[in-house]
């Protein structure tokens, strides 16, 4: 799921099977963006339409979420579970030629663990949803593991979100081409003038999401915040190795849900897959925060899983299909997931409006004059 909006208002957008929605800050205006098209692995176009869509059926109080979180609350299963999510995204891994393994180990092994020093911050207090167990570890994001093996997982998750791409770096481009791309092209129709000088990248984990904006915007100003000091010790460690920037990337471990960061301080805030591991409670406060620091005309990008996509890949053969998670699938992922039912049930668009973002582009439809 893909959302851009703007301060005064904020926006959606969407790339691949995710979604994003760039919006505009209530003190600007937004549009949401339904539909996009990408290339998939031969060159096929295919449709994603975006907004509101439909919820999965093993979300909610159904009989299938009930007998899953069933499941996953009985701990010996739960154990089996969590090792089998895992699984997926390492066999993933290992049959699309990344190197899982070999880039844990060059984590581990190396110098990274110098960079704590710098990064962490001693005040930061953890809420209580972010010490549960998930993506498969005890400690959550509070552990080197975690850290080390994020960037893979990341490309793994990738690759299973485009299995047509022929490459990694094929699939890249739909998922953060698109990405970029709708933000772009949001804040350039609905700023005006106003330009991208600096960025905040919330939840920004080890950096990749966050080094794609800093290409992407070169002479933006541009900060990775965190809640966990082991990421952004990776996230700082890699950005080092990299070729020097013009304007370096900050790092810093802080609550994106009360950043202390002076207000109206950004034209971007970028919090890419991070909502789908919040519980409703934390989303409603990342969107406030976000509008808080967004400066007049500012753009908030949200990029995230969709329930559920119809797919438009074969328009004569099959004009409807729906993709939707299997509940094997989900099984496995709600046991490394654990607000996955939470993020689905939220009306994450009434959420952004009570925060102040306004979509601009309904507001111009609804009286008759949207072009």
């Amino acid at each position: 799921m893909a959302l851009c909006a703007h301060s005064s208002l904020k926006d959606l957008c969407a790339p691949s099977s995710s979604k994003t929605i760039p919006y505009n800050n209530g003190r600007s205006h937004s549009r949401l963006t339904r539909r996009i098209r990408m290339s998939s692995g031969g060159g096929q176009l295919a449709t994603y339409e975006e907004g509101k869509l439909e919820r999965p059926s093993w979300t909610g109080e159904t009989p299938l979420s009930r007998l899953v979180g069933a499941l996953i609350s009985f701990k010996p299963l739960f154990s089996v579970l969590k090792l089998g999510a895992r699984q997926v995204l390492i066999s993933t891994a290992e049959k699309t030629n990344i190197p899982w393994r070999d880039m844990t180990r060059e984590i581990l092994e190396s110098d990274v663990y110098k960079e704590m020093d710098t990064i962490q911050n001693a005040s930061v207090e953890y809420p209580d949803y972010y010490l549960n167990p998930f993506h498969a570890y005890d400690e959550g994001n509070l552990s080197w593991l975690a850290a080390a093996e994020a960037e893979a997982a990341t490309m793994s998750m990738v690759r299973r979100a485009i299995p047509d791409a022929s490459s990694l770096d094929e699939a890249n481009q739909i998922v953060r081409g698109n990405w970029l791309q709708a933000i772009e092209q949001h804040h350039q129709q609905y700023a005006g003038n106003s330009q991208i000088r600096d960025i905040l990248d919330v939840g920004c984990s080890v950096g990749v999401s966050t080094r794609y904006l800093a290409d992407r915007f070169p002479s933006a100003k541009v900060t990775g915040l965190d809640l966990s000091p082991y990421f952004l010790a990776v996230a700082q460690f890699k950005e080092k190795k990299s070729f020097p920037r013009k304007n370096p990337v900050s790092w810093v471990h802080a609550n994106g849900e009360s950043t202390y960061l002076p207000s109206q301080s950004f034209d971007l805030v970028s919090v890419a897959y991070v909502l789908h591991e919040c519980p409703k409670r934390a989303i409603i406060n990342l969107v406030k925060e976000a509008f808080r620091v967004l400066r007049p005309g500012g753009t908030i990008a949200l990029t995230d899983n969709s329930p559920k996509s119809k797919i438009l890949q074969v328009p004569l053969i099959n004009p409807d299909y729906k993709l939707e998670l299997s509940p094997v699938l989900f099984t496995l992922m709600k046991s490394t997931e654990p607000f996955l039912d939470e993020y689905y049930l939220t009306d994450l668009e009434g959420t952004m409006r009570d925060a102040g973002f306004v979509d601009q582009g309904r507001e111009r439809e609804e009286k008759g004059n949207y072009p």
